[in-house]
């Protein structure tokens, strides 16, 4: 999920080992470490060497696990943490999660299931795949794959960040004074272990573990959202406190924040919304996690069940409220805010479930994103680049090493940069990732669209959002501080990314109208009107995959 810039300085808060939260958290690790490799042997295919199986999960799944798979990869460890950081920090500007989660499923409900019937229709694994079927066009894959690519390695990396956030308020990191690798060895054997079952596994180890997570996330919030208002004197008491201090003004001369957004935050506030909602769908690892279902009719009932995600997004959020009623310290790091609310308001024991559900929440999605990321580069890089020719067993070894190498980029990623510089460059990502989306969902509806324009379009959204990004100054850094700036011709502060993509389609329906009328070559359509409405039963749907795939087991 998108978030909002912490402009905090991110430093580690040195404190003793709590040993009980710790073994805590170390049982349910554990626990879902023998999952994640059992995960292998999950409805595991006679032919199980190829893309279909490792990075799809056969696409067999059914309602329930998809439901747990996305809600794993949308609901993030880094989401548990950042969002009600957010509010902690600067009041309601963090809410804006809350809407652009509702206003999502909507969206999805129309292109979905149409993306989803295609792809089984003929095989796609990823939005690129797609792109180059129904354009013609490898330099336009090439283009998406690559924004996909750029937009999932930060990603990857603030799960990285949540669980360090986790292991700081435990105190198992040595304190800010120890060697690097005293310090970072946790997060270290946190990677090794979620490398080597995404490694083995593929796809199947998340979806299995997400049953896990979900559940103690559900747990952990509905706990903390009666017992913490107790303890802290009921919600009167924690919105009095929160609307006291954010009105404290700060070093800038300006309050902190706003207990409700007023006049002058309602652009930014909707735009930022209205674009994080149009960009989720476009990030890779939501799009795996979608074709890894066994039904059209899966994707139609999951847009309108996840939702529930959004009541526990919006309960989450008032955690950081209550963070700011209970005094919490973070030692300048606001990410150490709910992991601190936890350790101060719960017993040992319970701290230690919080915090397995936080660790627990960020190996699912990195193992996705991950999966996503080597897809990506397996079917549109390699494949398509560097070896037409490749054996679905070749393509099969390639992805599960490249998500190795993947791994290793977004850890060294967190391990030699600022924890600032992870969370500007995933906010950068976001904004980026929108831009995939006139030839994704407008090639879902219609081929009118010219793919030289949605290149133009596309590099035009790409510069005009990484300048106005660069442009963006905060009181901690000078570039890259934020993803709000003034929109051109409006003179109001918006999202960046929404104003990139308005660039975007004015230049790509420009551009079509002179191509065409230049009659410029327009590729291949290898698809049909019949694909797009295809569902499992209905002639070629499954004629056309892998044998593997076609013969996978169903799901429920």
């Amino acid at each position: 999920m998108t978030t909002t810039p912490l402009t905090t300085t991110l430093a580690a808060a040195p404190q003793g080992v709590n040993g009980v939260a710790l073994a805590v958290f170390v049982f349910f690790f554990l626990a879902v470490t023998v999952m994640g490799f059992l995960a292998a042997r999950w409805r595991k295919a006679e032919q199980s060497a190829n893309l279909d199986e490792w990075g799809l999960g056969g696409r067999s799944f059914g309602t329930w696990v998809t439901w747990f798979l996305l809600g794993g990869d949308l609901y993030t460890a880094y989401t548990f943490v950042a969002v009600p950081a957010a509010i902690y920090t600067a009041g309601a500007a963090g809410f804006f999660a809350v809407p652009y989660t509702i206003l999502v499923y909507p969206l999805i409900f129309t292109f979905l299931p149409r993306l989803w019937s295609v792809s089984h229709r003929h095989g796609y694994v990823t939005t690129s795949d797609f792109v180059r079927g129904r354009f013609g066009s490898k330099g336009l894959s090439l283009a998406v794959a690559l924004t996909g690519l750029l937009a999932t390695m930060p990603y990857i990396a603030l799960q990285l960040v949540g669980i360090q956030a986790v292991l700081d308020v435990l105190g198992v990191g040595g304190g800010a004074d120890a060697n690097w690798f005293v310090k970072d060895l946790p997060l270290l054997i946190a990677f090794a272990v979620l490398a080597a079952y995404t490694y083995s596994s593929g796809l199947r180890a998340p979806a299995l573990i997400a049953f896990v997570k979900d559940g103690l996330i559900y747990l952990v919030i509905v706990v903390a959202i009666i017992y913490i208002p107790i303890k802290l004197g009921g919600f009167g008491e924690i919105f009095h406190a929160a609307k006291d201090t954010l009105a404290v003004h700060g070093p800038t001369g300006k309050p902190r924040g706003e207990l409700a957004s007023g006049p002058n935050a309602q652009w930014a506030y909707a735009t930022l919304a209205l674009g994080s909602a149009l960009a989720l769908f476009m990030y890779p690892h939501s799009i795996t996690a979608t074709l890894s279902s066994r039904s059209r009719n899966v994707i139609r009932r999951n847009t309108t069940i996840l939702p529930l995600y959004s009541l526990m997004l919006g309960l989450l959020a008032l955690l950081g409220f209550m963070a700011i009623k209970a005094g919490t310290d973070t030692h300048g790091n606001a990410q150490l805010a709910i992991p601190q609310l936890f350790e101060d308001m719960f017993p040992s024991w319970f701290a230690g479930v919080a915090f397995a559900a936080i660790g627990i929440g960020a190996l699912v999605p990195a193992a996705i994103m991950s999966i996503a990321a080597a897809n990506l580069f397996t079917r549109n890089v390699y494949k398509d680049f560097l070896k037409p020719d490749a054996t679905p067993e070749q393509e099969h070894k390639v992805a599960k090493l490249v998500s190795l190498l993947v791994k290793v980029g977004a850890l060294a990623f967190v391990l030699t940069m600022d924890k600032t510089v992870a969370i500007n460059f995933q906010l950068l990502g976001g904004i980026w990732i929108l831009q995939t989306m006139p030839a994704l969902v407008g090639g879902l509806f219609t081929r009118w669209f010219h793919r030289w324009a949605l290149l133009a379009g596309w590099a035009v959204g790409m510069v005009y959002g990484t300048l106005a990004a660069y442009g963006v100054a905060s009181p901690t850094q000078k570039h890259f501080g934020g993803s709000n700036a003034q929109i051109p011709g409006i003179g109001e502060i918006g999202y960046i990314g929404l104003t990139a993509f308005v660039l975007n389609v004015v230049v790509t329906v420009v551009l079509t109208f002179v191509l065409k009328a230049l009659k410029a070559p327009e590729g291949t359509d290898e698809t049909s009107p019949g694909d797009y409405t295809a569902d499992v039963g209905d002639a070629g749907v499954t004629a056309d995959l892998p044998p593997a795939t076609a013969g996978a087991p169903a799901g429920h």
